[in-house]
């Protein structure tokens, strides 16, 4: 990133930092109802915010839409953060602001969750975190499920529903003008080498027909209708339709030799 950065207005390079003793003093004003520490604690904690978004960058929703979520998330981590445990503020609030923004994602998704299912989910998470907070270390299912009274199926089913869905084409790897994607990464047991050669090479071969001779080959091998359906779909009779697939199967196959 560079060092200066402005998002809504805001010139990231001039905002104020805060002592570990400083932030906690403006969050007990601000619980408190002082709008003036409020707003200072927010200010400054803006950053934190900016190196969270930065992590759902290449997302189809605005990043100014998702800063301000995050800062959604921010102002809610201020507000139930509780001073009086030795714990900095970050380690509470990056897991608040990344809940919101991908709650917000999942929202906002063509891919819906039903309500039951995300409420599970998010009572997961906050447990998975209040297990972390206090253990130091992963939560594993089995300690979330036990937590939650559900079985392990269902806290691992509903984790995976609001995951992020992962496309084909994201990149995973760049390397100059290199990239490699999800879609590099997976095998196609059902399509190997020799086929995906062969239908490249019928591809080309079919490119090279009469635009005739094509539509007969997909009518009759493709959609599998007779020589009957076919010359009256197109308007000539079956006679030709017959000639037309046989020299178009001739020429297909020396093509492809």
């Amino acid at each position: 990133m560079k060092a200066r950065v402005e998002i809504s207005g805001i010139d990231t390079s001039k905002l104020p930092t805060l002592t570990h003793e400083e932030a906690m003093e403006l969050i007990r004003r601000a619980q408190s109802g002082d709008k003036t520490a409020h707003d200072k604690f927010v200010t400054a904690n803006l950053r934190l915010v900016l190196s969270i978004v930065q992590r759902f960058y290449g997302r189809k929703q605005s990043v100014d839409d998702i800063f301000q979520v995050g800062c959604v998330g921010l102002i809610k981590a201020m507000k139930n953060f509780n001073t009086d445990y030795n714990l900095r503020f970050s380690t509470y609030a990056v897991p608040m602001i990344i809940g919101e923004i991908r709650r917000f994602l999942r929202d906002s998704s063509a891919l819906r969750v039903s309500r039951s299912i995300r409420d599970t989910a998010y009572k997961a998470l906050q447990v998975r975190h209040d297990i972390e907070t206090t253990s130091d270390r992963e939560a594993s299912h089995e300690e979330i499920a036990a937590c939650m009274e559900l079985p392990v199926s269902a806290v691992t089913y509903a984790l995976d529903a609001i995951s992020d869905p992962v496309s084909l084409y994201d990149p995973i790897y760049h390397d100059g003008d290199e990239t490699v994607m999800v879609m590099d990464q997976i095998a196609d047991d059902s399509c190997d080498g020799e086929r995906w050669a062969a239908n490249a090479a019928l591809g080309e071969a079919m490119e090279k027909l009469t635009e005739r001779e094509r539509q007969i080959l997909l009518l009759r091998f493709y959609h599998g209708k007779t020589q009957m359906e076919v010359s009256t779909e197109i308007g000539i009779s079956q006679a030709q339709v017959s000639r037309l697939e046989k020299n178009a199967i001739k020429e297909l196959q020396t093509l492809i030799s």
